[in-house]
């Protein structure tokens, strides 16, 4: 009886001990986005009538060593043999833990002190949303949070996104993503 409870209390430690180990990975959440986006998601422009709002962002249980933040979304579904960056945010400070609704607009001036909001393959700096070719399907958004082991990327808002791409994953310690879908 005795090798029976301490198996149980075995096989329980050992449960809790991964439920607890699991529950505290760097995480993003959203307030804002489904499985699917919706309008204020979707771009106003391109042939599309969208809001073109950003969602609120947060993110839980920081990375050890983390020294900044920066945020893309990706959609690599997009028609052009490289994808398409909708958004690229670095040398978000490392106290930072949320995006307001709407920060991906430059004109609210939401974003936190030093951040940079880099250009989008739309040609702009800021938010892009959805606004993939009609009859396409379904294309996958990736809404990603990195952290950084270091302060700052030597980089400005003029940087190209994918040279923003590389950077951030040269100086990436942990990630963390959401995915919502959008067709038209």
């Amino acid at each position: 009886m005795k090798t029976i409870i301490s198996k149980t209390i075995a096989i329980l430690v050992f449960t809790v001990s991964i439920n607890f180990a699991q529950a505290q990975e760097f995480t993003l959440k959203s307030n804002d986005l489904q499985g699917q986006l919706t309008n204020e998601q979707v771009l106003s422009g391109f042939g599309c009538t969208g809001e073109n709002i950003s969602p609120q962002l947060f993110w839980e249980n920081i990375p050890k060593g983390t020294k900044s933040f920066a945020i893309t979304v990706y959609d690599a579904d997009a028609p052009t043999g490289s994808g398409w960056w909708h958004w690229t945010v670095f040398n978000i400070p490392a106290n930072t833990k949320e995006l307001k609704k709407n920060a991906g607009n430059i004109k609210n001036n939401l974003m936190p002190k030093g951040s940079i909001q880099g250009r989008t393959n739309f040609g702009s700096n800021g938010f892009g949303g959805a606004c993939p070719p009609e009859g396409y399907g379904e294309h996958t958004y990736v809404f990603t949070v990195y952290a950084l082991d270091v302060q700052k990327l030597d980089l400005d808002e003029n940087t190209p996104p994918a040279m923003v791409g590389y950077f951030v994953g040269a100086h990436t310690i942990k990630k963390a993503s959401i995915i919502s879908y959008y067709k038209r």
